[in-house]
């Protein structure tokens, strides 16, 4: 049995609410020859409400975690030769569809967000309230694992990648207390990787977040290379998607973030749908808390220039995120 294997919850334990469900499939508006990809497909949520709102509509659902495309084949299995899921990291999706003969589609989502199966399964190492190894790989077949990468690293090296990815700005102090706890085989699990956190900046949590969460989320996003293959997924959305197609994308904290925004600004490619990000609604929020840091951005892949005004590197007013709706959507 392989390790991918192993790690596979039962079709009924990888239960993924889909954060903005309604606001991500409103603004793709699948229709009912359209061909969509969903390259994030997780418990499948996004790609079964894409298939249902436009009845003849096709998708390809991509996943890097072997796990998740298991179940999404289970779950999308009722719409047959319509829905086609793959196993691909963002990197991949182009080749993938170019082997597949697939051309430009209408539509694309992706939701950055780490999915609660991957958090609450401690085997995957990606959360501190679970004992766990270190290893924090969405694709547990290939890559380092977290402690692969802690003893690759120097001190230095690590401090920066904590501080960079996780904007810890006590980095070299926990960078320093991890490699003290690594040198004397005090660094095995995910609880010892917090002890040793919480050792360089104490206990107290801000706000109610955890110390451990920065230096958690730093490695977790090197190990995976997220912003890496965030990159190359906008770069290849500008060929893979048709002019007039829209392109969905869910980010859960600022970096991802940061990246997208700095895309959709393209107008030689993109028409935002709206100059700020969209975020979830109060119902939804008291439904599924981990929603809060969601933002949902989406733009139309488009042919030359569009309007007359350049649009800024920054946006001052971008804080601001409407609720509920697409701010511009009647402009």
């Amino acid at each position: 049995m392989t390790m991918a294997a192993e790690m596979m919850p039962p079709s009924s334990d990888f239960e993924h609410a889909s954060v903005m469900l309604e606001e991500v499939t409103a603004a793709i508006a699948p229709h009912a020859e359209g061909v969509y990809l969903d390259v994030t497909v997780g418990g499948a949520g996004h790609s079964r409400a894409l298939l249902e709102r436009a009845p003849g509509s096709r998708l390809f659902a991509f996943d890097r975690d072997p796990a998740a495309v298991h179940i999404a084949e289970t779950r999308l299995g009722r719409f047959g030769a319509r829905a086609n899921v793959l196993h691909a990291s963002f990197s991949e999706v182009e080749g993938k569809l170019a082997e597949l003969g697939a051309g430009p589609v209408d539509g694309l989502v992706a939701d950055l967000g780490v999915s609660s199966p991957q958090l609450d399964l401690a085997e995957r190492g990606m959360s501190f309230r679970f004992e766990g190894p270190l290893d924090m790989r969405m694709d547990p077949t290939r890559g380092e694992t977290a402690l692969d990468v802690i003893e690759r690293l120097d001190q230095d090296e690590l401090a920066d990648v904590i501080y960079e990815l996780g904007e810890e700005h006590r980095s070299r102090r926990v960078a320093r207390c991890v490699k003290q706890a690594l040198d004397a085989g005090e660094l095995r699990t995910t609880l010892d990787l917090r002890r040793a956190v919480v050792r360089a900046v104490g206990p107290r949590r801000v706000g109610g977040v955890d110390p451990a969460t920065k230096t958690f989320q730093a490695l977790r996003i090197y190990v995976n290379g997220e912003l890496d293959e965030l990159r190359a997924l906008l770069e290849a959305a500008a060929r893979i998607v048709k002019p007039d197609g829209v392109v969905a994308i869910l980010s859960f904290h600022s970096l991802e973030d940061r990246i997208v925004k700095r895309a959709f600004l393209d107008r030689s490619r993109w028409e935002r749908l709206s100059k700020k990000p969209l975020t979830a609604g109060d119902a939804e929020l008291a439904a599924n808390p981990r929603a809060r840091s969601a933002k949902l951005r989406a733009a139309r892949r488009v042919e030359g220039e569009t309007g007359d005004d350049p649009v800024p590197d920054s946006d001052p007013a971008d804080d601001s995120s409407p609720v509920g709706r697409w701010e511009g959507d009647a402009e």
